[in-house]
């Protein structure tokens, strides 16, 4: 099967596997939002895979020419030649509401062209897959694409007390995470509430707000939600401000107790452990210079005289906003591949599964990406130049893995999709 006739207008995608990741990453992160174009096309992975109905995304007129069981039919054809889809590998649009694209299938890269509505909602109403060019991947030649990328990349993938199924680069080098710092506030959260000094039900209010992504920095002030509620939104959409409301509830020194608890083999990198906000004013003001050269008393005295509520925002995130990488080496949150694997040790040993619970409200992954497994849990980050993906995996016969990308570049933008695809392409692998 080389090609589709028109008539086979569709088989999809979902926001599923990359919506949650973009509403997680989308300004810590990264301010821009994913046009409704992209959010179409990354729907057609879910219409291969058939875990999507096609009337929630496919336009009345669309079905009268190609009924859902048709396209539901026409998906079950091309994953049992070709695979699960696995991620949109590339969209070029060629105008606001029509592009060209392609999905990475498990054996196979399906090349067409998409089109939605003019208005909202913006339903699809063409969907030609036309050519699948077979593909033969193996391990090999997923190395050589992360050694393209430009800047700095590791991955690792493997059980967590076992030797690495899958790695690339050095397991041992620092690399900013992005978002992915806060599983760091999860595990502090965690042990502080084993420990006795807070609970999960405890009740915080809304104080201080940060940038975004999330939404509680439009709630009202004073608003009351419990830690477990902040936790799921840091976690399940990168909730910057809910984030912060954390690591003052627990403790700025009890979260870089616990990366030096983890195992961490150089806390001081990100110590002292900034909140979201603070990272925002320092990289979006006048003082991040200083910041970066001071040592940790230096910094210290840096944060406790920062103006995090005067500050005004249009500058700060025009920075963000802005597509350049910012003191990504020197302001963030540090780990290296080793670093990551024993904070997921960490936390699938924990003897409450309440944080391994938060993590899995937002997987980042397809359900065909999902099947083999027993457990997905998933935090990612990003800013500009920055990307992580990190996912906590168990098995079917219990035992725990880990599979992290992290991609820094300081002279240009990285982008999540290339590294979920990879992602992706790792977990195919046999193992």
């Amino acid at each position: 099967m080389k090609c589709l006739a028109p008539a086979l207008l569709s088989l999809g995608a979902v926001i599923a596997p990359l919506a949650p990741l973009a509403a997680q990453e989308a300004t810590m992160d990264e301010p821009a939002e994913t046009t409704l174009l992209e959010q179409r096309t990354a729907q057609v992975v879910g219409l291969v895979n058939v875990t999507l109905d096609p009337r929630e995304v496919v336009s009345d007129s669309f079905l009268q020419a190609v009924p859902a069981e048709q396209l539901k039919a026409f998906g079950a054809q091309l994953t049992a030649q070709f695979g699960q889809a696995l991620a949109v590998e590339s969209i070029v649009p060629v105008s606001p509401t029509r592009a060209a694209i392609t999905i990475r299938m498990e054996r196979a890269l399906a090349s067409g062209g998409i089109a939605i509505q003019t208005e909202a909602p913006g339903k699809i109403t063409e969907l030609l897959l036309q050519s699948f060019a077979p593909i033969d991947d193996s391990a090999d030649k997923i190395t050589a694409d992360l050694a393209a990328l430009p800047g700095s990349a590791a991955a690792w993938f493997g059980p967590l007390d076992g030797e690495p199924a899958f790695a690339f680069g050095d397991p041992q080098r620092q690399l900013a995470l992005g978002s992915t710092f806060k599983l760091y506030v999860l595990s502090a959260l965690d042990r502080a509430v084993a420990e006795g000094r807070l609970d999960w039900d405890d009740v915080v209010t809304l104080g201080d707000r940060s940038f975004p992504s999330g939404v509680t920095q439009d709630w009202p002030d004073g608003a009351p939600l419990t830690l477990h509620t902040a936790a799921t939104l840091m976690i399940s959409i990168s909730d910057n401000t809910a984030t912060d409301l954390l690591i003052d509830a627990v403790g700025r020194e009890a979260v870089e107790a616990e990366m030096r608890a983890t195992g961490h083999s150089a806390p001081d990198r990100s110590t002292p452990f900034l909140k979201t906000v603070e990272m925002f004013v320092l990289k979006g003001g006048d003082q991040g210079a200083a910041y970066a050269e001071a040592d940790e008393a230096g910094r210290r005295a840096i944060l406790a005289q920062l103006d995090t509520t005067g500050a005004d925002p249009a500058p700060i995130l025009a920075v963000f906003a802005g597509g350049t990488p910012v003191m990504i080496d020197s302001i963030e949150w540090f780990a290296s591949m080793e670093d990551e694997r024993r904070l997921m040790r960490r936390l699938a040993e924990t003897e409450d599964d309440t944080a391994r619970q938060i993590m899995a409200v937002n997987t980042a992954l397809e359900s065909g990406a999902r099947a083999d497994w027993s457990y997905v849990g998933y935090k990612g980050g990003s800013e500009q130049g920055v990307r992580n993906l990190s996912w906590l995996l168990r098995d079917e016969a219990g035992a725990w893995h880990m599979l992290a990308l992290c991609w820094n570049n300081p002279a240009a933008e990285t982008d999540t999709a290339t590294l979920l695809a990879i992602a992706q392409r790792i977990l195919a692998l046999d193992r």
